[in-house]
C-alpha cells in the first residue's frame, strides 16, 4: 500500500486532501506544524481541528513544534525586510524553508515515508526528466505563484490533490466526506494577519514607532508618517495627504526614514531585476526568454523579457509598463499554464 504524509493545517482544502487519498487507498498520516501561538489554521484551533480530521478518518496524527523555524525563517525575515523599507513575500519563503522542505524530511527519516501531500491547488507533471510546476485547474484558486521556490528533490515527491479540482468541489467532496471541516470557513488573510488583527498590528509589535517625512520625488515635504513600515509600494490609502491628485507611494528610504509618494505614472515602471533565482521547469536559460511575468499574488501575468544575468539574477522587461513593482514581493514567470521560474524583485 502507498504510504503518504499530509500536511494538515486544520483548514476545509488540506482535510479533503487527506480525505481523498485516503479514500483512494493510500495509507495517510496526518502531520500538523506547530508555527506560532494564537489564532489562525496554522495555529492553535488549526491543530486542533486537525486532530479531530485525523479522528474522523482513523489515521495517525502527528504534530512537529516547528516555532524556532517559523521564527527564524518568517518572523525575522518579515521584521528585518520591513524595517528595511520592503516588503517581504512571507508564503513562498514558509513553503520552502518552513513547510515542504522539513515535511519531506520529517517524512523520510521520521516515519520512513517519501511522498509528502498537501491542500495547495497546483498540479505536477513530468516532462523530459524534469518535475514541471503547473497552474491549478481553478484559476481563481491557483497557489503556484507561491510555490516557485520549490526545488526538483521536493517537486518529485509531492501530491497535489486539489489540483484537478474547482473550489466549489473541494467544499462538495467534504460535505460528501462528512467532515467537520466542510464548512469552515476559507482563510482571508496570512496567517500573522490573523493571529495579530492587521499586518501593521504585528510589526508594532517589534519595530517602534519612528517618525518622519513624506515627501514628493523633488523633496517637498507633504505630511508626516509614524514609520516606514507602514507603507507599501502602490499604496494609496492611509497616506494622511490633501493634495490635487491622487498620490501613490512610489518610494520607501528607510535610511532617511521618508516615504516617498507621486502620481501613479510615477509609481510605473517598464522593468526590474529580481534576485535568488529558481529555474522550476525548465533549466537556467543562457538567452533571454519570452514569458508572461506575474509581480504579485492577485496580479495578471503580463507579457514580459526575462534575461538571464551573473549572481543568480535576472532583468525582466515588460512589454507595457507596470505598476506597483514592489522589492521584497515574487516575481514568477509563466509560459501558459507552466511556472518556469521565480525570484525576489530587488530594489530598483
Amino acid at each position: 500500500m502507498n504510504k503518504v504524509v499530509v500536511g494538515l493545517s486544520g483548514g476545509v482544502d488540506s482535510s479533503v486532501a487527506a480525505a481523498t487519498l485516503h479514500d483512494q487507498g493510500y495509507e495517510v498520516v496526518g502531520l500538523t506544524l506547530w508555527l506560532m501561538k494564537g489564532k489562525g489554521q496554522c495555529c492553535s484551533e488549526g491543530m486542533v481541528d486537525a486532530a479531530k480530521l485525523c479522528e474522523e478518518l482513523k489515521i495517525p496524527h502527528h504534530i512537529v513544534d516547528s516555532r524556532d523555524v517559523f521564527q527564524e525563517n518568517i518572523i525575522d525575515y518579515l521584521v528585518s525586510g520591513y524595517g528595511e523599507g520592503i516588503t517581504p513575500l512571507p508564503c513562498s519563503q514558509c513553503n520552502k524553508a518552513v513547510k515542504f522542505t522539513p515535511m519531506l524530511k520529517y517524512a523520510r527519516e521520521t516515519l520512513g515515508i517519501e511522498t509528502i501531500a498537501t491542500g495547495h491547488y497546483a498540479r505536477i507533471r513530468v516532462e523530459n526528466g524534469r518535475y514541471q510546476l503547473l497552474r491549478a485547474v481553478d484559476r481563481t484558486k491557483d497557489q503556484s505563484y507561491f510555490l516557485y521556490d520549490l526545488d526538483q528533490e521536493v517537486l518529485s515527491q509531492v501530491v497535489f490533490p486539489l489540483g484537478e479540482k474547482h473550489k466549489t468541489e473541494t467544499r462538495q467532496i467534504a460535505a460528501e466526506f462528512g467532515l467537520h471541516t466542510a464548512e469552515k470557513p476559507e482563510s482571508q488573510d496570512l496567517c500573522l494577519v490573523e493571529a495579530n488583527g492587521s499586518m501593521q498590528a504585528f510589526l508594532d509589535k517589534y519595530i517602534a514607532p519612528h517618525k518622519g517625512e513624506i515627501v514628493d520625488q523633488a523633496g517637498k515635504v507633504l505630511g508626516q508618517h509614524e514609520g516606514v513600515h507602514h507603507y507599501t509600494i502602490g499604496q494609496r490609502k492611509g497616506l494622511g495627504i490633501a493634495h490635487t491628485e491622487p498620490l501613490y507611494v512610489i518610494g520607501l528610504d528607510a535610511v532617511q526614514n521618508r516615504v516617498i509618494v507621486g502620481e501613479r505614472t510615477e509609481a510605473q515602471n517598464l522593468e526590474c531585476t529580481a534576485t535568488r533565482i529558481n529555474w522550476v521547469s525548465i533549466a537556467p536559460p543562457s538567452a533571454p526568454i519570452k514569458a508572461e511575468v506575474q509581480i504579485r499574488y492577485r496580479s495578471t501575468a503580463t507579457p514580459a523579457t526575462v534575461i538571464p544575468l551573473e549572481n543568480d539574477r535576472v532583468r525582466i522587461v515588460f512589454d507595457d509598463p507596470q505598476f506597483s513593482i514592489t522589492p521584497g514581493q515574487a516575481a514568477v514567470w509563466y509560459d501558459g499554464e507552466v511556472l518556469l521560474g521565480g525570484g525576489i524583485i530587488e530594489r530598483g
